[in-house]
């Protein structure tokens, strides 16, 4: 656990804050491109994740492409120096101005998921004197076996193209003049663990991919997304993610004609593990009904994860390893929801101790917010302390 090597130097750190370890970060890139660049995969990295501007300095060092939902997104990778080219823009309600915004940068492509956005880009394209590069998002219908609000590829998604309508939206592709087609993308949904999925989409893409080319269109690119889940429940014993073993899948089993590219998109696996969000313990109670309760100084608003969702990270003591006791970790928010964990085993903690919230460099300060007024946690590195 990386924090706890800096316990001396967060003492006198304002808290709640993010940490961020950049050494994790790092080697972590660099599985990525290794696993990758054994079968000419290119990967995106899905700024949503984290838009950290550490952390896209890194992406582009690494030689990353970005993967946008937002037009600020695709000037945020711009800003940090990853090239146009290799900007995909995604997103399901794309606004006219982020659009104009996208084809004045000369990106790689848009991400199209539905058949009146494809109108739109090519409308506004014509008025620029331009061409829009087009993939069409394809929703696939697979089931990815992860939380309902993190699925985004069954059939009544609101993501993609549905593939009952595939039919319609190529018909239309005669009368639009300033769009071309370079590929299809594919999306299931995120914290994906089991690699069946990624199999399952693989053979679902394959005839949907041969559907295209009997149709006599000419895919140069497939973008199957990203999706790639992490250890939440035991983060050190698998800080870096089994890269290997979900390209390796992606080669066995998805069929690519000569000349055609592969790229992912990938976030969450990438940067989770790398940030911790670090926060002090205010006050210890107990309830009526006998719960220990833990009040630390982060709340919803800082990691909204477990309140959104329900999901879970991860707490450790970094100041305390005597004892253990059961507690609830609460903040200070005026929402019954504002809880971390409950029924959690810790050392003895009382007020004053630092704990971390692990895995929370993934959807954790990108998702902060100035509810209650509340300040915006601090960012430190580990290469600065």
């Amino acid at each position: 656990m990386s924090s706890r090597g800096f316990l001396s130097k967060l003492q006198n750190v304002e808290t709640p804050c993010y940490f961020y370890d950049m050494e994790l970060l790092n080697k972590t890139l660099d599985v990525v491109v290794k696993e990758s660049s054994r079968y000419g995969y290119k990967v995106h990295y899905a700024m949503k994740a984290n838009f950290d501007p550490r952390i896209l300095e890194a992406v582009r060092k690494a030689g990353l492409g970005a993967d946008c939902v937002s037009g600020n997104e695709v000037k945020g990778a711009i800003t940090a120096g990853i090239p146009a080219s290799e900007i995909v823009f995604a997103g399901v309600a794309k606004s006219d101005k982020e659009i104009r915004y996208a084809l004045e940068q000369n990106i790689f492509a848009f991400n199209v998921e539905s058949g009146n956005e494809l109108e739109v880009i090519n409308q506004i394209a014509g008025e620029m004197g331009r061409k829009a590069h087009v993939a069409f998002r394809i929703n696939p219908d697979v089931d990815p076996k992860t939380h309902k609000n993190i699925s985004t590829g069954h059939a009544d998604s609101k993501f993609g193209i549905s593939y009952t309508e595939v039919d319609e939206v190529i018909a239309s592709l005669d009368n639009l003049k300033n769009i071309e087609i370079v590929g299809l993308h594919f999306h299931v949904g995120s914290q994906i663990r089991d690699m069946k999925v990624f199999e399952n989409l693989c053979n679902r893409v394959n005839v949907i991919k041969d559907w295209f080319k009997k149709s006599g269109i000419v895919l140069k690119h497939i973008n199957l997304g990203g999706g790639l889940g992490i250890n939440y429940d035991d983060p050190e014993s698998e800080l870096i993610p089994d890269f290997a073993g979900y390209f390796a899948v992606f080669k066995k089993y998805l069929d690519v004609e000569p000349g055609q590219t592969v790229h992912f998109e990938l976030g969450r696996s990438i940067v989770a593990q790398c940030g911790e969000l670090i926060t002090r313990v205010l006050y210890n109670k107990k309830t009526a009904s006998g719960t220990n309760y833990i009040l630390v100084d982060a709340g919803m608003t800082d990691l909204i994860r477990p309140a959104l969702y329900s999901a879970k990270h991860k707490i450790v003591n970094l100041s305390a390893d005597k004892g253990d006791e059961v507690y609830t970790v609460g903040g200070p928010i005026c929402e019954s929801s504002d809880i971390f964990a409950r029924g959690i085993h810790l050392p003895v903690t009382k007020r004053g101790d630092i704990l971390a919230m692990l895995s929370a460099g993934a959807y954790g300060y990108a998702m902060v917010s100035h509810y209650n007024m509340r300040d915006l946690p601090g960012v430190i590195y580990s290469d600065q302390l």
